[in-house]
């Protein structure tokens, strides 16, 4: 447990301090934030570790799961069934272990598990990246801007819980913690996605003017459907009678949240990237302010970094990572002890 010297400004926050300074944290705003954050993200996955049985529940009937269009690439394409497998079934876990690693008084005190924990999270991240770029084409209709959000995701995601492994092996603790940070907060942008899609849901139904159309295969439009007779009656053109009128196969779908059973899959398709590249670009921009508002805790990270790399004997120690001064024009990082030493004074006195 955490012990603050500073005196409780009120009652409010000395009864905080009764909840938030047994988990490790010192100060009510970092509590505060985590709840926050990772509070959603606890709960996001909590919500989906149901979909870990894919054919049951995340591509079954109840239809709380994948939208019904992905499924039908997921249950009909090898390449796409093992991609769906790879990806939840590593990420949902590994976001699982990740909750907790935020939390100070498991780093502090449970260290070993701390570390065993960063490894899996590690290699199942590694692994999900590699389902989730299989399955980029078809993820709420693949288009371009949606590969685009997924490849982006993965990029961004896998350097930072690279760089953090490397400055953690070097022990360099304030640019681990930066980059895991980063890693997390760019991971968490698909919860963000999910409400600005219900934004855009609702600005579509206001102004129908916003609507806009995307193209669908019959096939799959078939199998959302599960009935050619209502399929035939929306979109004729599926009909093989009159497949003359679908290029290659594909008719044109307007994307409306209130239309039909293919308008609703369109308008999932149509937003998802769009919101998927907001969602991380507020994300990106969102930690960068987080990490410039806490320059104090970075520079206490960095100051147990030095002691911990001057104990085993690194090179410039301080700055034995990846740190900015190696890369770019920033003044070199002199320890707390140097920086405060005072100047020695001469004193000279009569008889000298």
């Amino acid at each position: 447990m955490v012990t603050v010297d500073r005196p409780a400004a009120n009652g409010f926050v000395r009864y905080a301090r009764k909840l938030y300074n047994p988990l490790g944290f010192s100060k009510g705003y970092n509590a505060l934030l985590w709840f926050i954050f990772d509070g959603a993200m606890f709960g996001f996955v909590l919500a989906r570790l149901q979909y870990l049985n894919i054919w049951g529940v995340f591509c079954g009937s109840s239809g709380n799961g994948a939208a019904a269009s992905e499924c039908y690439y997921y249950t009909n394409f090898d390449r796409n069934k093992v991609g769906i497998v790879l990806h939840l079934g590593t990420i949902l876990p590994a976001a699982l272990f990740a909750v907790f690693q935020f939390v100070p008084i498991i780093r502090h005190k449970a260290i070993l598990y701390h570390r065993i924990a960063g490894y899996v999270i590690l290699l199942l991240v590694l692994v999900s990246d590699v389902g989730a770029i299989m399955v980029a084409n078809h993820s709420f209709g693949g288009d371009y801007t949606t590969q685009m959000f997924v490849g982006v995701l993965v990029i961004t995601t896998t350097i930072s819980l690279v760089l953090a492994y490397i400055n953690v092996k070097r022990l360099q603790i304030d640019q681990h913690r930066a980059w895991m940070l980063r890693a997390w907060f760019y991971f968490a942008s698909i919860i963000t996605l999910r409400l600005i899609q219900a934004i855009a849901f609702s600005v579509e139904a206001a102004w129908p003017e916003s609507q806009n159309y995307g193209a669908k295969p019959c096939d799959e439009l078939l199998y959302v459907y599960g009935n050619a007779t209502q399929l035939y009656g929306d979109y004729p053109a599926c009909d093989p009678a009159n497949a003359a009128f679908a290029t290659n196969g594909y008719v044109a779908v307007l994307g409306n949240f209130n239309g039909n059973v293919g308008s609703i899959m369109m308008t999932l398709s149509l937003n998802f990237g769009m919101a998927g590249v907001l969602a991380f670009i507020m994300h990106a921009a969102g930690i960068e302010i987080y990490l410039k508002l806490t320059p104090r805790e970075g520079e206490r990270l960095r100051q147990v970094s030095y002691e911990r790399q001057l104990e085993r004997g690194f090179a410039n120690p301080g700055s034995a990572g990846l740190v900015l001064e190696k890369f770019g024009d920033a003044e070199p990082w002199a320890p707390k002890e140097t920086k405060e030493r005072p100047k020695p004074v001469v004193v000279l006195s009569d008889s000298s």
